[in-house]
C-alpha cells in the first residue's frame, strides 16, 4: 500500500545514552519515503542525531544517513570503553543501570566536591572526535534541503541559543550537549554554553516561525510522569533533572494548545504566512525508558545500545501504522491530557 506524502518537522529530546532509541526511531523513519522532514530541531542527543542524519541525507540519501547514525552510536560505544559499561552486579539485574560500576561510582563520587575544571582540567570530550571524524561541518553548512535547529544554553544570560544550519559546526553541537557537571562550558565567539535541555528540551517555536508546516513530531525519551516518588539522594537529583529539562518543553506545549484555541475560535485568522494551527503528534520511548534509571544514560554498552535501538524501530513502526494517516488532519498527541493538570 502506497502511503499519501506527509510533510512535518521532526524536533528531538536530549537524554544521553537513551538517544539511542531516537536512532531507531529515524533508522526506521528514513525508510519511509511518504515521509517527508522539512526541518529537524535537536538538543544534546537529539542534536547529535540531527546533525548525523542531516549530514548522511546531504552526502547519499536515507541509507548513508542509516549507516552515519549506526557509525556514530558504533565510536559513542567504544569511546565508554570500561568508564560507563555496567558492573558484574549491573549485569545480574539486566535493566541497563550502571550504579555499580567504577566509572560511574568515580565519576558520581568525584561530581559531587570538584567541577569539571577541577577534574577534567583539559576539557577531554571524545564526542568531538567522533563527529570530527564522521561530519565535515563546513560541507553541512551548505546543506539547505532541510532546516536544521541546535538548542544550547547561555550561561551567563539563561537564554537559549538556536543554532541554525550556517551556524552549525562541531562546538555548537557539543555546546548543545555539554553537561555542566561533567565538561567544561563550550565558548563560541565569546559566549559560554551548557546542554540545550535546560531552555529548550528540544525547543519547538522555532520550527513554527521558520517553517511553513502544519505537523511537529516530537521523539520524547524523558518522563514527564513516573510512577513513585524518589526516596533516594540518587533518585531526587535524578528527578530535579528530568523536571527541569522538561519544563520548558511543557510551557512550550501550553502556549501551542491555547493558540490554536485562538484559531479554532476565530479570534486568530488562518493566512498564508506563518499563522496557522499546528498539530503535534509523539513518538514516545516512555513504554521503553521509564523504568530505566538516571545512570542507564550513561551506559555506552553496545548490547544497551543496540536493544534501545531496535524499541525505537518498533515504536516508530507502530506510529507510522496507527498514526500516520492523520498527519496533516489533526493532532494525534493530546497536550492538555499530558501537560494540563485538571482543576
Amino acid at each position: 500500500m502506497t502511503l499519501e506524502e506527509k510533510h512535518v518537522a521532526i524536533a528531538l529530546q536530549g537524554g544521553g545514552a537513551h538517544g539511542a532509541f531516537t536512532w531507531g526511531v529515524l533508522d526506521r523513519l528514513l525508510e519511509e519515503e511518504a515521509l517527508v522532514a522539512e526541518a529537524i530541531c535537536g538538543t544534546s542527543a537529539g542534536a547529535v542525531n540531527a546533525v548525523a542524519v542531516a549530514y548522511g541525507l546531504h552526502m547519499g540519501g536515507p541509507e548513508k544517513a542509516k549507516e552515519l547514525l549506526e557509525q556514530l552510536w558504533r565510536k559513542v560505544s567504544l569511546s565508554g570503553s570500561f568508564l560507563f559499561k555496567p558492573g558484574a552486579f549491573d549485569k545480574m539485574y539486566g535493566s541497563g543501570d550502571i550504579y555499580n560500576s567504577a566509572g560511574y561510582m568515580w565519576f558520581n563520587a568525584v561530581s559531587q566536591v570538584l567541577s569539571p575544571y577541577n577534574f577534567n582540567p583539559f576539557n577531554y570530550n571524545p564526542l568531538k572526535d567522533i563527529l570530527n571524524d564522521l561530519i565535515d561541518f563546513k560541507e553541512l553548512q551548505l546543506y539547505n534541503k532541510k532546516k536544521l535547529f541546535i538548542c544550547a544554553t547561555n550561561v551567563k544570560t539563561n537564554r537559549a541559543k538556536i543554532f541554525t544550519n550556517k551556524e552549525i559546526t562541531a562546538d555548537a553541537v557539543m555546546a548543545s550537549a555539554c553537561l555542566p557537571f561533567l565538561f567544561q562550558a563550550v565558548e563560541i565567539d565569546g559566549d559560554y554554553y551548557w546542554d540545550g535541555g535546560y531552555m529548550g528540551n528540544p525547543p519547538v517555536f522555532p520550527m513554527i516561525t521558520n517553517t511553513k508546516v502544519k505537523d511537529i513530531l516530537l521523539v520524547k525519551i524523558n518522563s514527564i510522569n513516573i510512577n513513585s516518588v524518589p526516596t533516594t539522594a540518587r533518585d531526587i537529583a535524578d528527578r530535579v533533572n528530568e523536571i527541569s529539562f522538561n519544563s520548558s518543553l511543557i510551557n512550550e506545549m501550553r502556549l501551542i494548545h491555547y493558540r490554536n484555541e485562538l484559531f479554532r475560535n476565530g479570534i486568530l485568522k488562518v493566512d498564508d504566512k506563518m499563522n496557522r494551527e499546528i498539530f503535534i503528534h509523539t513518538i514516545s520511548g516512555y513504554d521503553a525508558l521509564s523504568q530505566l534509571s538516571y545512570s542507564s544514560k550513561m551506559n555506552t554498552s553496545w548490547d544497551f545500545l543496540l536493544e534501545l535501538k531496535n524499541k525505537g524501530r518498533e515504536v516508530a513502526s507502530r506510529w507510522l501504522e496507527n498514526d500516520f494517516n492523520e498527519v496533516g488532519i489533526k493532532s494525534t498527541f493530546d497536550v492538555e491530557e499530558h501537560f494540563f493538570e485538571q482543576l
